[in-house]
């Protein structure tokens, strides 16, 4: 079995080769900033805004106030990056955290939270105080936006969003920084994420998103994005609700397919859900041989937590994420044994190679 996995990986490795995207020396230089010393990247995700503030709200924080979203990133912050390879904070409530990150790698997100439920096909905005520029300022290492995108969109929507992207980009290839980009599908028929209809349809929705944002237009260095199948949707899995999809078999398959559709390095987001069924993903990831060059998670780590800062405050939160947070963080650091160095992908710069 052994002697099959080494000869996968050869394969694996030597059909990379060939693609290797070319990067620049500040771009290669900052993806190393965010990965640990295997290429991979292990990074925790507390740029919520508006979602963490609905989640206080829901577990009995009467009167939410800026300080604290200040508190619950610096406490995730400090408690958990001594066992991450990096953190993803938010230029607006994140400024304080980004100074107990214990020297690791800084993601800072670009957008505004959420995004306006008037105007038709979630179109994104960025800061209104922010540009590229000041975030490196700011110390990322890494600029990231967060982007809803489906291929059943309207193109004229679309188009909106692929200029949206493309601008960013051109920022960030002129500061010679990192550029991730989050892609996060949704319905447009209405049937909702959670539907089973939708559910079918996610693998070619997270697909079309890859194959559209690996185009060099976009100047994308590494792409962050979904689980390609809905776990609750996978009949033989721990994680099945009761309403199938697809076999575990069909499921294992969306991951092959998702690894062989772009160049570029990709990273799994958690999404939200437990951590149960995000570990059990990676599982699959793995099993099914999954290109995949690490996560950049959050809410599957801290989220148990907001009821215990919403109700009893920031200390016992603290002690909640030092033992439980970490115990989920461990978890999953465990499964990114598997995943692929994104050097693998991207080719160290010629001046680096000499040096």
């Amino acid at each position: 079995m052994a002697a099959k996995l080494k000869e996968s990986d050869q394969h694996y490795n030597h059909r990379l080769e060939e693609l290797r995207v070319k990067a620049t020396i500040g771009k290669y230089a900052g993806i190393s900033k965010v990965s640990n010393e295997k290429a991979v990247i292990a990074a925790v995700a507390v740029d919520q805004r508006g979602s963490l503030k609905k989640m206080l709200v829901a577990d009995g924080r009467a009167n939410v106030v800026d300080r604290d979203l200040d508190e619950i990133k610096t406490i995730v912050t400090d408690v958990l990056t001594p066992h991450a390879s990096a953190i993803l904070l938010d230029p607006e409530f994140g400024l304080d955290a980004l100074q107990r990150r214990h020297g690791k790698g800084l993601f800072l997100g670009y957008e505004k939270t959420g995004y306006d439920n008037n105007v038709p096909g979630r179109i994104p905005e960025i800061l209104e105080h922010w540009s590229a520029r000041r975030l490196v300022e700011a110390g990322a290492d890494c600029v990231k936006v967060l982007l809803y995108y489906s291929p059943y969109e309207q193109q004229e929507i679309n188009d909106q969003k692929h200029v949206w992207v493309e601008r960013i980009g051109d920022e960030c290839r002129a500061l010679d920084v990192p550029y991730f980009v989050e892609t996060v599908g949704y319905d447009v028929a209405g049937h909702g994420e959670a539907s089973v209809e939708y559910a079918r349809l996610k693998p070619s929705i997270v697909k079309a998103s890859m194959v559209e944002f690996s185009k060099p237009r976009y100047g994308v260095d590494v792409l962050k994005v979904e689980i390609p199948i809905s776990m609750r949707h996978v009949s033989g899995t721990r994680s099945f609700g009761g309403d199938a999809a697809y076999s575990k078999s069909e499921a294992l398959d969306r991951f092959r397919e998702q690894t062989d559709v772009t160049e570029l390095p990709f990273i799994y987001l958690s999404a939200g859900v437990p951590i149960s069924e995000f570990t059990e993903s990676l599982e699959l990831a793995n099993e099914a041989e999954s290109g995949y060059s690490g996560v950049l998670c959050g809410r599957a780590i801290w989220k148990e937590g907001i009821p215990v800062f919403a109700q009893q405050g920031p200390a016992a939160f603290r002690d909640w994420i030092g033992k439980t947070g970490v115990e989920y963080l461990a978890r999953v650091n465990a499964l990114l044994g598997s995943a692929r160095p994104w050097t693998n992908r991207i080719e160290r710069p010629a001046a680096q190679q000499r040096g």
